[in-house]
């Protein structure tokens, strides 16, 4: 009866046993899934950052490229203001030596006060050209609009015929290098005549379709 009983339950037990170890193994599967897909998101999530980080420094290396050529060039092109502005005031000595000299002296003098006036001229031009070739302009704005950042006002004049604001004569000319002034233009400013002209309104064109698709 025992062995008959147990013949009787056998294929009971033996399905309970493939159903049960079918769902373990569907469990292990299932997890086994879920692992993979949160191991891919981290690989993903770790891309994007490794991503950041690379632009991060690409563009780092972009902006340092950039401020040392900035540094290079102001280092090539403003090297020589400090020199450049003390040879200013040897420049001036000298034009104001030949301006001391009087008309008649420079008619009537000798050869040899001829040549040491001529001298001193070439000299004068000569230190000029050097500082020109050296990236140092002079400015000499007479006749020109006053502006403020490269000319300073010493006194106005008083002229209806000229605008007002408008440049009519340069006590001492000024200098400047690349985009620096390197002296101010000393100038006497007009005063009482007409203010200068506004500039023209820019009057609307026709209208570009395709641009305002466009944006």
């Amino acid at each position: 009866m025992s062995d008959q009983a147990k013949d009787e339950r056998a294929p009971e037990e033996i399905e309970a046993n493939q159903t049960s170890g079918a769902k373990a193994s569907g469990e292990r599967a299932e997890g086994g899934v879920d692992g993979d897909y949160e191991a891919l998101v981290r690989l993903l999530k770790e891309n994007e950052e490794l991503k950041d980080r690379a632009l991060r420094a690409a563009a780092e290396m972009e902006n340092l490229r950039r401020r040392t050529a900035r540094d290079v060039h102001d280092a090539r092109t403003y090297a020589v203001a400090n020199f450049a502005r003390d040879m200013l005031s040897v420049s001036d000595n000298l034009r104001r030596a030949l301006e001391a000299i009087p008309a008649e002296a420079k008619t009537a003098g000798d050869a040899g006060f001829k040549a040491l006036i001529e001298g001193v001229d070439l000299t004068e031009r000569a230190m000029l050209a050097a500082l020109e070739r050296h990236g140092v302009k002079k400015l000499a704005p007479e006749g020109e609009k006053f502006d403020p950042n490269f000319h300073q006002a010493m006194f106005e004049v008083p002229n209806a015929d000229v605008a007002a604001g408008t440049v009519v004569q340069v006590v001492q000319p000024g200098y400047s290098i690349g985009d620096r002034v390197l002296r101010p233009a000393m100038v006497g400013v007009a005063k009482g005549g007409p203010k200068a002209a506004a500039e023209a309104k820019v009057e609307p064109g026709p209208v570009n379709e395709q641009a305002e698709k466009d944006a």
